[in-house]
């Protein structure tokens, strides 16, 4: 390697890695402080009452729904059955789909009014704003004074109220987040890996960022609003494609405190295949950097404490670790081959190291987060080793996401797929052909990165590059044959923003749609 490109390629290397330390290191960071917080009690202790005090208020339920046939049923059912007065009770399935969701709703919500539930089927004749536009028209419809969200791949327990209102008779409270649970944990080996990335971002992000006095967000669903705070917040707003996020720091920048209820679990579906995954995260992403663009410039000049200040900053750019950590992929081999290039050949034990500094700051992260559940130790470090090759795989689809969510584009809201109960009942991704190839050349990449690192007896840098072969080929293979049509050949057609969705459907159709964690 001639000299000079030696150099840059180390300068190069040096740099990105000052970079992605931050983000490891703050992981350990929040571990600590959710660790150190929760066996103090503090503020969490105080949030905790057993019973609500004077009257029961009222509560609707939203239940925003776009082409959700999979799920609607069961979601509609078990909001119908939460227990709760029925006089005090208010469900809103806000439909605004175009398939025969609308059925299947309807005939949900017709058989739990004939059971006395108020329930509504709020239909739209336009899906502006998408869901933020459906809960904001819910909101201006609703007759209670909190507002709890669950999106279509949730199951609501029968004492989720109950258990999410006892925080609000705190006056300054404005919303109550739930931890998420998992129906299809087992299912598959991607999905186990998705449940220890939630569980770490529940149990130790969250709670971390709670217990510390820094803001946190709503994470989209399983988390219960008050009308006044919303209100006062500005509204659901659709500029982004992370509205919880969005509007989570604008009401505690108002001065709103929000909880966080570790102990209160609400069950969800995982996306089970890698299409699905990748529509979740890259919206997640996308939107994350969005929300960053608009709040951090009047957060940063704003009266707030500088520690919660430099939480928001790596909280809202998290989702640059994706192309980071694409770039560290890149630089892998290169950096060895430069190194021995300069000379420098008794440095080369700085792969180890750098693995180590880099790996095993989540490696404590997650398999803490799986204490938490209460798994065993055994099979803990291929549990951790799955979850960061996950976690690496995503790096090559996030990255054109925050790269798009940095110069402000805006994309429609694709929802996450969800499967429901059965296998084969719901709808697949659609075909993301660019990135499936770009994660399969990138795996090409990294196999023969680790041959040449064989070869070249490059020992130290090979468990680094063997990770992210691993995830690139993961990734990359499950992509390419989990974004499938359906068995009839249709694929959903997305109306644009502002344009008519109701009777533009042909006939039978089955819809197709569209981890560092959203927010």
């Amino acid at each position: 390697m001639p000299h000079m490109v030696s150099i840059a390629v180390l300068v190069l290397t040096a740099a990105v890695l000052a970079l992605l330390v931050p983000f490891a290191t703050h992981r350990t960071y929040l571990l600590w402080l959710a660790s150190a917080r929760r066996r103090g009690g503090g503020r969490e202790a105080s949030h905790r009452t057993s019973a609500w005090v004077g009257p029961l208020p009222r509560v609707t339920i939203q239940l925003p729904v776009y082409n959700e046939r999979a799920v609607v049923a069961r979601l509609i059912d078990a909001a119908c059955q939460v227990d709760y007065p029925h006089h005090l009770l208010e469900v809103q399935v806000l439909d605004d789909s175009n398939d025969d969701t609308v059925e299947l709703a309807a005939e949900r919500v017709a058989y739990w009014r004939s059971r006395g539930v108020r329930v509504d089927h709020v239909r739209r004749q336009r899906r502006t704003g998408f869901k933020a536009g459906a809960l904001a028209e819910g909101a201006a419809r609703a007759r209670g004074e909190f507002l709890l969200v669950l999106d279509a791949d949730f199951v609501a327990p029968p004492d989720i109220v109950m258990s999410l209102l006892s925080p609000f008779q705190d006056a300054g409270v404005g919303m109550v987040q739930a931890r998420w649970d998992h129906l299809n944990e087992a299912e598959n080996g991607l999905t186990r890996a998705q449940a220890s990335l939630l569980d770490g971002h529940f149990y130790f992000e969250q709670g971390g960022r709670y217990r510390g006095g820094r803001f946190f967000n709503f994470n989209g669903t399983g988390g219960m609003w008050r009308r006044r705070c919303l209100v006062d917040a500005g509204g659901w707003r659709a500029d982004t494609l992370t509205e919880d996020l969005d509007l989570s720091y604008r009401a505690q920048m108002r001065g709103w405190r929000f909880v966080f209820l570790e102990d209160v679990g609400v069950p969800g579906e995982i996306p089970a295949s890698v299409s699905a995954l990748k529509v979740q995260q890259r919206r997640w992403s996308q939107g994350g950097i969005q929300t960053a663009r608009k709040i951090l410039p009047e957060l940063l000049q704003g009266p707030w404490p500088l520690a919660v200040k430099g939480e928001a900053v790596i909280h809202l750019c998290g989702h640059m670790a994706h192309p980071l950590t694409l770039m560290l992929g890149l630089l892998l081999f290169p950096s060895a081959v430069a190194r021995r290039s300069l000379g420098l050949e008794e440095y080369l034990f700085m792969d180890l190291v750098v693995f180590a500094m880099a790996t095993l700051p989540f490696v404590v992260f997650y398999a803490a987060a799986a204490r938490r559940r209460g798994k065993p130790w055994r099979g803990m470090v291929g549990r951790v080793v799955s979850v960061l090759s996950v976690g690496i795989g995503l790096s090559a689809p996030v990255s054109r996401a925050v790269a798009r969510g940095m110069r402000g584009t805006a994309d429609p809201f694709v929802r996450t797929p969800k499967r429901g109960w059965v296998p084969g009942t719901g709808y697949s991704a659609p075909r993301l052909g660019w990135d499936v190839a770009f994660e399969l050349g990138l795996a090409a990449l990294m196999l023969s990165y680790l041959a040449a690192a064989v070869a070249g007896a490059y020992y130290a840098s090979m468990p680094f590059i063997a990770l992210f072969a691993s995830g690139y080929v993961r990734l990359g293979l499950g992509g390419l044959f989990s974004a499938r049509p359906t068995t009839n050949g249709v694929q959903e057609q997305h109306a644009p923003e502002g344009q008519p969705d109701h009777g533009s459907r042909p006939g039978g159709l089955v819809p197709v749609a569209g981890l560092v964690v959203g927010g």
